[in-house]
């Protein structure tokens, strides 16, 4: 018998006898068996209430232009986003000192379009930014341990517009 990893009910109302209905189509229907240690019901109209399933937390949040409004906020987990960045961790390590900028570049940029294509929907602005600013401050990082005498791009330019000109996208 299989087990049912991640499974989600969307209901404005969850009494026993729906509760039931689901079980038994779920393990009769389906063949699933359900653990029953994790299984849970969840009101997420109740204040500080979420939950986190495929990446995404899915809460209601306060309105900030109309405090008597509530919205359905969808955006990347905590985890995912811890995740993320262990990733750009391990691909802007002292390791990878050797591997030429552009090439660097290249396989970040692929990396984060293909992050940013999952996680784009809902609201992930504020964690794009985050983000971005992480992997400029990695590379700054990256690039100044290349170097004996440390670096910092010619002229007026900035990091940050260094690493634009380089190709880098943001989220």
């Amino acid at each position: 018998m299989r087990y049912a990893d991640d499974f989600v009910v969307l209901a404005r109302y969850v009494g026993p006898e729906l509760r039931e209905w689901i079980e038994s189509k779920l393990e009769t229907w389906l063949g699933l068996q359900i653990n029953r240690e994790k299984t849970r019901v969840v009101d997420l109209r109740q204040p500080g209430m979420s939950l986190d399933f495929l990446g995404y937390t899915f809460r209601r949040d306060r309105d900030l232009y109309r405090p008597a409004e509530h919205y359905w906020y969808l955006g990347p987990a905590r985890k995912a986003v811890l995740k993320e960045r262990k990733v750009l961790r391990q691909k802007t390590g002292p390791h990878r000192c050797a591997t030429p900028l552009p090439d660097l570049i290249q396989e970040l940029n692929r990396h984060l379009k293909g992050w940013a294509g999952y996680f784009g929907l809902g609201h992930p602005r504020r964690t794009f930014r985050l983000l971005n600013g992480f992997l400029r401050l990695r590379l700054t990082r990256h690039l100044q341990r290349r170097s004996q005498r440390g670096w910092r791009p010619r002229g007026e330019t900035s990091v940050s517009a260094y690493l634009d000109q380089m190709g880098l996208v943001r989220l």
